[in-house]
């Protein structure tokens, strides 16, 4: 990182993801990093990640029963959803009809994956938009991806991605960001999507 002062990240509890992967490519990356649910550490920090793996249903209890789903609402630091943490920042998604934070303005959908296999699963190019998020990152740069369901393009989209339809590979809006794929998972392209978050104008 170019910054002299490391940023402080905290990675939310949610209790139901795997948060190691995540921690420690941000430690590769000089951030001093934290896995809490305690709403005053997660506001202090410089950073907040928002993990998930598994189904909205659960992810949405998941962050009622660690209590931070109010504390969400009262971030004004950079926030990154990952994967479905990308999608509970939307209203509501038809995988178990769940109700989602309600943050941004989006739903997601049952990817229409046109024949090929679902959970849409390993390596797919994208097609970045201009921000910061996405600073030096080239158009058809591969990423991994594994999930069934997708939010459709917007004028939240950052990034565009496509398996069988077309769908927002990122979304954002303000300080939310959201990414759809692994950046953890994605090698250097994804460390540099990492580092961007890091080092974007708070």
């Amino acid at each position: 990182m170019s910054q002299s002062q490391p940023k402080r990240v905290t990675i939310i509890d949610t209790g139901c993801a795997n948060l190691s992967s995540v921690r420690f490519a941000l430690l590769r990356l000089g951030a001093e990093v934290t896995v809490s649910r305690d709403p005053a550490q997660i506001l202090a920090s410089d950073r907040v990640i928002l993990p998930g793996v598994g189904s909205a249903p659960a992810g949405m209890q998941a962050l009622r029963d660690s209590g931070v789903l109010e504390t969400l609402g009262q971030l004004t630091q950079p926030v990154l959803g990952i994967c479905l943490g990308m999608q509970l920042l939307g209203q509501s998604s038809d995988e178990g009809q769940a109700r989602l934070t309600g943050l941004l303005p989006f739903r997601c959908r049952k990817l229409k994956a046109d024949g090929q296999p679902l959970p849409h699963m390993g390596w797919n190019t994208i097609s970045p938009g201009d921000h910061p998020l996405f600073a030096g990152i080239a158009d058809g740069s591969h990423l991994y991806f594994v999930h069934s369901y997708a939010v459709a393009e917007s004028e939240l989209t950052l990034a565009r991605c496509h398996y069988g339809q077309t769908f927002s590979a990122a979304v954002g809006r303000g300080n939310l960001m959201g990414v759809q794929f692994h950046p953890e998972r994605s090698g250097p392209v994804g460390a540099k999507i990492l580092q961007n978050f890091l080092e974007m104008p708070s």
